[in-house]
């Protein structure tokens, strides 16, 4: 079930997101699985094939036998944490709350209050999967967001975070043709609304989108040079974010 969320900055701009449901957050999981699983077999096929290369008896001469296995052991445990767990850690880290399977449902996770993910929540949510994972395989999971406003599962209450729906529209090009604008004086509370806005609005739905930028957009048009006025709402917030300075 998809619902929204309404997020309001200090500046009284009022930020809309859709909150992916748990179908689209299912499938998303369904396909990393699938990568997983074929990050696994090209792992332990690559691993096989060394070993074959490998001489054994130097090994075997120098180390017990329950040395090498607990060695062993341990390489496999590392491995599959690193396929299964720190898969979804590194990708949501360094892809801005995405995973492969997160981008093709184009849903992504970001930080209660719309911010984007850090590495730490990224690492909190995501070491509590593993206890989802251990308790019926999500099932909890699968509850605690059918039943959770935010839809968010165990690990979203945990690191404070919840998953949008990625809405993208093509953001305007400003004309060729238009001369450059002066640097106008802004406080830093509007550099701020303007800087917030631009790192979100690609999580915002086409309309919301909109509405905000024609806003914000509405705050400057009456202090800045004709040529900028000119410029669509979002060109003219982008011009704004390239040529201000706080005051």
């Amino acid at each position: 079930m998809d619902r929204t969320i309404a997020v309001r900055t200090p500046e009284s701009i009022a930020f809309s997101y859709e909150l992916a449901g748990l179908g689209s957050r299912f499938l998303a999981m369904l396909l990393d699985f699938f990568i997983q699983i074929l990050c696994a077999i090209a792992i332990v096929w690559g691993m096989s094939a060394l070993a074959l290369h490998l001489p054994n008896e130097p090994v075997k001469a120098s180390l017990p036998d329950r040395v090498v296995e607990s060695v062993a052991i341990a390489i496999v445990i590392a491995v599959a944490f690193l396929i299964f767990f720190g898969y979804f850690i590194i990708f949501e880290a360094v892809w801005n709350g995405q995973t492969p399977g997160k981008r093709l449902l184009g849903i992504r996770v970001v930080r209660d209050g719309g911010y984007p993910i850090d590495f730490t929540s990224a690492l909190v949510r995501n070491l509590i999967r593993t206890l989802e994972f251990a308790l019926g395989f999500y099932a909890l999971s699968a509850v605690s967001t059918l039943l959770s406003s935010e839809n968010k599962r165990l690990g979203d209450f945990a690191a404070g975070t919840i998953v949008v729906r990625d809405s993208r529209v093509a953001a305007p090009t400003p004309s060729r043709f238009a001369a450059p604008s002066a640097a106008i004086r802004m406080t830093g509370e509007e550099r701020a609304l303007v800087g917030r806005f631009l790192e979100r609005r690609h999580l915002l739905t086409p309309q919301r989108r909109r509405e905000l930028a024609s806003q914000i957009a509405g705050l400057f048009r009456s202090r800045v040079d004709e040529a900028t006025k000119s410029l669509a709402d979002e060109a003219l917030i982008e011009r704004l974010e390239e040529t201000a300075w706080s005051s």
